[in-house]
């Protein structure tokens, strides 16, 4: 089911060591997107082709867009608003954890504009990650616990699904919504995989409800229903794809961020544009990314 040749064309070739949280600003029409270890928020302009590296203090696991410009950062010390130049304001919560060995990873806002991030545990040693709701007084409030690496956030087009993944368990999980209290229930699973590779990692919904994956090590993005069957699987020239974002003005561009960290020399020899950021045309657009209050 996978094409072959691979669809994605490298829009980007960033050489990122973890590229990941692309996010489409439709009133700019840009990607910006971050590279976790650098540590960078980035802003890509695909018309001019030029990219815009803000360096940040410490390891910089998502953002999300402000209503009134700029952004909300969530770094290893903890969640920050920043200006529209990357530069940081003011602490908005502290980081729920130990940043020796600890740190944020994937997040976004739901359809309210909820800011919701997850932690992961950089030890791999215990299932201490967990998924955090950013509420307006500033707490954290612990929404999903018991988890390695917190990855593949999304929300159905109505905002009454919710979707999930801890990458090491080879799991995506769908939960029911509350959109008046931003609190999931009934978790079930939504997909799951068996292979090695297939680890699902950041994730993203088109406004059929249809949810894409990319997994990481598994060099491909997946394409799943709303129902949670497979309905097409794209091979992409890097191993280690790490989240989706649809963009471009009409939301049809599938943007995909990568990794080059910790891979082999002879794959990456194989795989040049390892760590760039790729895109490719889909049939079915996405939807606009939802702005924090915050």
């Amino acid at each position: 089911m996978t094409s072959d040749p691979s669809p994605f064309t490298c829009v980007l070739d960033a050489h990122a060591s973890l590229g990941e949280s692309p996010v489409w600003s439709i009133a700019e029409q840009v990607l910006y997107w971050v590279d976790i270890n650098a540590p960078a928020l980035h802003r890509f302009d695909p018309a001019a082709g030029h990219d815009t590296v803000m360096p940040m203090p410490s390891s910089i696991g998502c953002i999300a867009l402000a209503e009134r410009g700029g952004f909300v950062i969530a770094l290893r010390d903890g969640i920050w608003r920043a200006g529209r130049d990357g530069k940081l304001e003011r602490r908005l919560a502290a980081a729920p954890y130990d940043p020796a060995h600890h740190r944020f990873n994937d997040g976004r806002c739901d359809r309210q504009g909820r800011f919701f991030v997850g932690t992961m545990n950089e030890r791999r040693d215990a299932n201490t990650g967990t998924l955090y709701r950013l509420d307006a007084s500033g707490a954290l409030a612990t929404v999903i616990g018991d988890m390695m690496i917190s990855n593949g956030l999304a929300w159905s087009p109505d905002g009454r699904s919710m979707y999930h993944a801890d990458t090491p368990t080879h799991t995506i999980h769908a939960y029911d919504y509350d959109v008046g209290t931003g609190t999931p229930s009934r978790r079930r699973v939504f997909a799951q995989w068996h292979g090695e590779t297939d680890r699902p990692d950041g994730g993203a919904v088109d406004s059929a409800g249809n949810y894409w994956t990319a997994f990481y090590r598994g060099g491909k993005v997946v394409k799943l229903s709303p129902r949670g069957d497979v309905l097409a699987e794209f091979a992409i020239p890097a191993m280690c794809p790490t989240m989706c974002a649809f963009g471009g003005p009409d939301l049809t561009t599938l943007y995909v961020t990568s990794a080059r960290q910790m891979r082999e020399s002879a794959e990456l020899a194989r795989l040049p544009q390892s760590g760039g950021v790729f895109a490719m045309q889909v049939d079915t657009p996405g939807l606009p990314e939802p702005r924090s209050p915050l």
